[in-house]
């Protein structure tokens, strides 16, 4: 039952959101397109349900400048001004509510990881977390936990998706929801 609810809720919530949130989405993308050369949205291949491949969505915040020898420069070195702002409040990954739509995705999960992430990919097989669709949002992230511990994360992805039900679903969802609107105060 559980998952039936969840199903239905990600698509409704997803479509309603994506309905609301039209007009200001069209806005970043214009903001982008202006201010970045190349695609506003940033397209990248992520192990989702059973360890299966898509393509998760955000808006870009990051340049493509290479240095001398054709090597692109650091992360920290590329993020451009209008990203740092959409970063800070989340805003990169609203796109994510189009991967919710498709199914790809659910609003609560362990986040997507990289596909060159072996070490969390294998605490995550260990663990059986690929079991579950990735999310937006989950007690990783709400915890201030990063890819950068992929030990902690994966232990911590399995806590949240053994005691997952549909409590913890909307739990998750309204914590995250304070914590980006704490931000702007």
């Amino acid at each position: 039952m559980y998952n039936l609810i969840k199903h239905l809720f990600d698509k409704v919530f997803a479509l309603s959101l994506l309905i609301i949130l039209l007009p200001f989405l069209v806005l970043i993308f214009f903001i982008l397109t202006i201010h970045h050369s190349g695609s506003p949205l940033f397209m990248q291949r992520r192990v989702g349900l059973n360890e299966k491949f898509f393509k998760i969505i955000k808006f870009r915040t990051m340049n493509t400048k290479r240095d001398k020898n054709g090597i692109l420069l650091d992360d920290s070195l590329r993020i451009t001004k209008i990203g740092k702002f959409l970063r800070k409040f989340s805003i990169d990954e609203l796109p994510q509510i189009f991967n919710v739509l498709i199914g790809d995705m659910s609003f609560v999960g362990p986040r997507p990881c990289l596909l060159n992430q072996k070490k969390l990919i294998r605490e995550r097989q260990k663990r059986g977390i690929f079991k579950v669709k990735p999310g937006i949002t989950g007690l990783a992230q709400l915890s201030g936990i990063t890819m950068e511990t992929p030990t902690l994360l994966a232990k911590t992805d399995l806590k949240m998706v053994s005691k997952m039900n549909l409590f913890y679903y909307f739990y998750y969802i309204l914590r995250t929801f304070l914590l980006i609107l704490k931000k702007f105060g």
